[in-house]
């Protein structure tokens, strides 16, 4: 099988089959993994009836806590990021690949939609080289993508379920960032749409939903205030995710999903620049 792979770092466009629409990679926090809606997975069924090919890369941090807690196991995190130790890497494994995958993906199938959960680690598919191994720990950051595994899935109708763990060139396993996993697989894939699934409808001002907003008008709405709290990082990984091709980045609720007739989730839309339309 070639395992051909985009390498985030050099602009080098993979080999890809031709899709109806195109492909939407999905983004759910672990604190909103559990409280996903069934109209959520109604929404993602029709979205692949019209011709969309959801990706969809998941995180688990809460769980991870949880069970390192049970487990007496003791850890700090280091410029907001956990540092992982082998023993952690060993913790995290286990709840994202034994647990949090499996559950997503088991609900996909009982909405009558095929998905396979995947580890990063597996076929090459993620592969990561360490932020600072002294400071961080198995942190790594995404280097490059089996893109062309994933598109054999999509073309054969299936969702991809991944987890963020990616293998290193030493063959070490690396937790990386389920935000910045999923903006380098969406980039990787020339995703026409990165949507982060979260507890919130996205952006709000005076009550309102805010349903386009540029990266500068964001810079805006957090010097006033409109912007705070716990949506700060939530938008700030959603800007993130506008790398390479991908031209716009969704933030969505995944408690109660809408879908317009434009076949977009309601939410709020975050774009580079006015006027970006779409291909």
């Amino acid at each position: 099988m070639n395992l051909k792979k985009c390498n985030l770092r050099v602009p080098v466009r993979c080999e890809r089959s031709i899709f109806v629409k195109g492909i939407i990679v999905f983004k759910c926090g672990g604190s909103s993994i559990d409280e996903l809606s069934a109209s959520f997975f109604n929404n993602l069924q029709l979205l692949i009836k019209k011709g969309w090919k959801p990706v969809i890369v998941h995180g688990g941090g809460p769980a991870i806590k949880d069970m390192l807690e049970k487990l007496n196991i003791s850890f700090k995190f280091v410029d907001g990021l956990r540092k992982t130790t082998e023993e952690m890497m060993d913790i995290v494994e286990m709840v994202l690949d034994g647990h949090v995958n499996p559950k997503i993906t088991r609900t996909l199938n009982e909405y009558n939609i095929k998905a396979v959960g995947i580890s990063g680690s597996d076929m090459n598919m993620l592969t990561a080289t360490p932020i600072d191994l002294e400071k961080y720990g198995l942190v790594g950051e995404a280097s490059s993508v089996n893109t062309t595994f994933i598109h054999e899935l999509l073309n054969n109708g299936i969702v991809p379920v991944i987890s963020p763990i990616a293998i290193g060139a030493d063959q070490r396993r690396y937790n990386v960032n389920a935000d910045t996993a999923a903006g380098a697989i969406a980039s990787a894939l020339d995703a026409k749409q990165l949507v982060f699934v979260t507890d919130v409808p996205g952006i709000l001002k005076n009550n309102q939903l805010l349903e386009t907003v540029t990266v500068d008008e964001i810079s805006t709405l957090m010097e006033t205030g409109i912007i705070y709290g716990g949506m700060i990082p939530k938008v700030k990984a959603a800007m993130d995710g506008l790398n390479g091709d991908v031209g716009e980045v969704v933030i969505v609720n995944g408690k109660q999903s809408e879908l317009t007739e434009s076949e977009h989730l309601v939410g709020t839309t975050i774009k580079k620049e006015a006027g970006v339309v779409l291909k």
